[in-house]
């Protein structure tokens, strides 16, 4: 996090084991801080909303209030804590739905802890996850799935112009700026210029919801 701030983080996951080996893995972290643990989506919650916290790691099966209703919450109660779901690529067929509650990135289980780490920084910092492959191809995997019951209407982008309607679709394809930059063959600084004006005129929080506004909106074709 910029300015030497420590990152507050909050562990949600049933499995005692899975959180305590989060926390001593980031207890060595200087900037990184866990100031509680929740094991159901409704400890979450409350935890997010009783102090300061910066990030909550979120797992998707919980008892009770499962972690995609716990996102809901958590970012309807318009507090400063955002969202990482932790979740299992190979089984987890609800990330898709956890990032539409307001999710600003998700993290595998399997990931290597620096990963884990620098992503929660990322999101901390007030960013989304959508650069690494793996977030790509979770991304694509899940926006292909319908949602039970009727879909949210997509936001409108006839209010974008032509280059940010391009923007916004490599964004979608997972493109960091510098890619897109090449890709179109601007500056970096315009492309950040871009994607800010993006997120004024589709009323986006991050580039997570970018992504998701470009599939929505049929910029971006799911690859099977």
């Amino acid at each position: 996090m910029s300015g030497g701030r420590t990152v507050r983080v909050v562990l949600a996951d049933d499995q005692p084991l899975v959180r305590a080996g989060l926390r001593v893995l980031m207890a060595d972290t200087a900037d990184i801080e866990v100031v509680g643990e929740a094991g159901t989506g409704a400890e979450a919650v409350r935890l997010a909303g009783d102090g300061p916290v910066d990030v909550v790691v979120m797992d998707i099966r919980m008892p009770g209030m499962d972690g995609i209703e716990a996102t809901r919450r958590i970012r309807e109660g318009g507090g400063e804590a955002r969202v990482v779901v932790l979740t299992t690529f190979d089984d987890d067929e609800y990330v898709y739905g956890a990032l539409r509650a307001g999710a600003s990135g998700f993290l595998v289980k399997d990931m290597a802890l620096d990963d884990i780490l620098a992503a929660i920084r990322v999101v901390a910092a007030g960013d989304g996850l959508i650069a690494p492959s793996v977030t790509r191809r979770l991304i694509e995997e899940f926006a292909a799935r319908p949602e039970p019951g009727p879909p949210p209407e997509p936001p409108a982008v006839e209010g974008i112009t032509d280059r940010e309607r391009e923007v916004l679709t490599l964004v979608g394809r997972g493109l960091s700026n510098a890619e897109i930059a090449a890709e179109l063959f601007i500056t970096v600084a315009t492309v950040k210029a871009h994607v800010a004006r993006l997120f004024t005129k589709l009323d986006a929080r991050d580039r997570v919801q970018l992504v998701i506004i470009a599939y929505e909106v049929g910029l971006v074709e799911p690859t099977r």
